[in-house]
């Protein structure tokens, strides 16, 4: 493809020869001959240098490249671009619709045109499907369960009776939808009485849970992902939370029961949320913390007990000097006691 063709569909200007024929894309340090790269990060800019890429994208206002034979492609966006880029040269796979020969699909389920199911899959009575579905191997839809055009489930993905998925969902490898919750009561002999888990599970459109990832159902009520969230490999969201717009939960983070997350917030990977609280709109979680109460809206918090993000670098920095800390204490403990005048 002709870099001029290439900008002309991803709508980015060109800077330099737009007959660069370009057969794909890479990285900044594997790209080879004729293939297209990005820089979005300042930090990686030293690399551009040595690139052997054709073709670069870069923001409007970024510097030429010094290397005379890298063409660029001028974007507000270049990661964004980088990614339609990578749809371009690498198309996703299709899937011809029609049911294989050894799925089992329940009369009553009701399946839209030019659906997908493919070998080994179970839908189970009443269930809906809509149109475009795909299916991959393996993956089961149990009774009732109502689900949403354009639904992409890769092998071995459940969705559990009665929940309700919007379109455009998309269930990686193992990810569950629908799952009891962990509820147990406690019984006068000590033993754990189970909890029936008559709630549901619901996830809005252009949402995407990815492999291994667990959504509960609700005790009673509902569990609920919004539009446009993304969770992780790894990601558990316990019964009856609620997990806002665009809100992304990275790997292995850990919701308890009735947690609630605003839109446009970050829990990055293995942060654990204790249950019944609230994490603001648009508030970040840095990596491996613990959160045990409510964060406010636009906040950005670290550590646990989870804290302000500059009051947990301040501790952090002094925890790293707590034995000479310790060592001066004892020191001055010393020197006091010396002073300190002997009672008569």
């Amino acid at each position: 493809m002709k870099l001029g063709d290439l900008a002309q569909r991803l709508n980015c200007r060109v800077d330099g020869d737009a007959n660069l024929e370009i057969t794909g894309v890479a990285g900044l340090e594997d790209a080879q001959p004729g293939e297209l790269t990005f820089l979005a990060n300042r930090k990686y800019k030293p690399l551009l240098t040595g690139t052997r890429a054709s073709a670069v994208l870069l923001t409007p206002d970024e510097p030429a490249p010094a290397n005379t034979h890298l063409a660029a492609l001028r974007s507000s966006n270049p990661y964004l671009d980088f990614a339609r880029a990578i749809e371009i040269f690498h198309p996703a796979p299709r899937y011809a619709p029609g049911v294989h020969p050894t799925a089992v699909v329940d009369s009553s389920a009701k399946i839209g045109p030019n659906a997908h199911i493919g070998p080994y899959c179970f839908i189970d009575r009443d269930a809906v499907i809509g149109a475009n579905a795909v299916l991959h191997s393996f993956v089961t839809i149990y009774s009732g369960a109502h689900i949403g055009d354009n639904f992409f489930a890769h092998a071995h993905a459940v969705v559990r009776e009665n929940c309700r998925l919007g379109k455009n969902v998309i269930l990686q490898n193992g990810a569950i939808v629908g799952a009891d919750g962990f509820g147990f009561a406690k019984e006068s002999s000590g033993a754990w009485y189970k909890i029936r888990q008559a709630g549901t599970a619901v996830i809005e459109d252009d949402v995407e849970i990815q492999a291994g990832s667990v959504v509960d159902r609700a005790t009673i009520g509902e569990t609920r992902i919004s539009r446009g969230a993304k969770l992780d490999n790894l990601v558990q969201v316990g019964h009856a939370s609620k997990v806002g717009e665009n809100t992304l939960l990275c790997g292995q983070v850990g919701l308890a029961g009735s947690t609630q997350v605003g839109k446009n917030c970050i829990l990055a990977g293995q942060v654990g949320v204790a249950g019944h609280l609230t994490i603001g709109e648009g508030a970040v979680v840095t990596s491996q913390s613990g959160v045990p109460s409510d964060i406010p809206a636009g906040a950005l918090y670290s550590g646990y007990p989870s804290i302000e993000n500059k009051n947990w670098l301040k501790s952090v920095a002094v925890f790293n000097h707590l034995p000479e800390l310790q060592k001066q204490l004892r020191d001055l403990a010393a020197e006091v006691a010396r002073l300190r005048p002997s009672r008569p």
